[in-house]
């Protein structure tokens, strides 16, 4: 798998899956909203950790800068 996350993207993943699950377990967000944002949360957490977004590859998408050839 080749990175396609870059470091602005991942620290904005990070943020909104943490975001998610503060929201969650304080029982703000419920039920089955609350389930599936906190699954979207997780996704976008593993997304983040690996630097590997699935929809990005499918799409041919990348947030990675292009290093240089010299």
């Amino acid at each position: 798998m080749k990175k396609n996350i870059g470091t602005a993207d991942r620290i904005i993943r990070i943020i909104i899956a943490l975001t998610i699950g503060i929201l969650y377990f304080t029982n703000v967000i419920t039920g089955t909203l609350g389930t599936v944002l906190l699954i979207i949360g997780a996704i976008l957490l593993i997304t983040a950790l690996i630097n590997f977004c699935g929809l990005y590859a499918l799409f041919g998408f990348t947030t990675c800068p292009m290093k240089k050839a010299d």
